[in-house]
């Protein structure tokens, strides 16, 4: 009978051999600093924090919190769709406002994005975000 690996030494061997893949799609904005749009190891997307730029123009053209998160969903959904997944795979959520007086906007517009089960989520106000937007939302979806 052969030696069986017990303990830690498993997960360990598991993590080393996970590579790591970057996600970048044009149909969400591209970076504005240096990081990816997401990366994806082992069957895990981590994808970083989106805010309301429209793709297309590269510009912020929403004029209403509604129109902000529409923009940030439409972004994930496109970063989630070029690592073949979608938002039933999404399992955990962080949303920034810089007002959480728009938490109720903010969560409706979120809310018709999932079916069936939500992700695990947290919500912070924060005091600025990059170009003075007002909600950013990162992910991480189980692929």
């Amino acid at each position: 009978m052969g030696l069986r690996p017990t303990g830690l030494w498993p997960v360990l061997v598991y993590l080393w051999r996970m590579e790591k893949k970057i996600i970048n799609t044009p149909n969400a904005p591209a970076p504005i600093g240096p990081y990816s749009q997401a990366v994806q190891t082992g069957n895990l997307l981590f994808i970083s924090g989106q805010i309301p730029i429209n793709p297309a123009t590269n510009k912020v053209e929403a004029t209403d919190i509604i129109g902000e998160a529409h923009q940030v969903m439409h972004n994930l959904k496109a970063i989630l769709a070029s690592a073949r997944a979608d938002f039933d795979h999404v399992v955990k959520t962080t949303i920034l406002l810089t007002d959480m007086a728009s938490f109720a906007e903010v969560n409706e517009v979120y809310g018709k994005y999932f079916t069936g089960d939500f992700p695990a989520r947290e919500t912070y106000a924060v005091k600025t975000l990059p170009k003075n937007v007002n909600v950013e939302i990162s992910m991480i979806a189980v692929l």
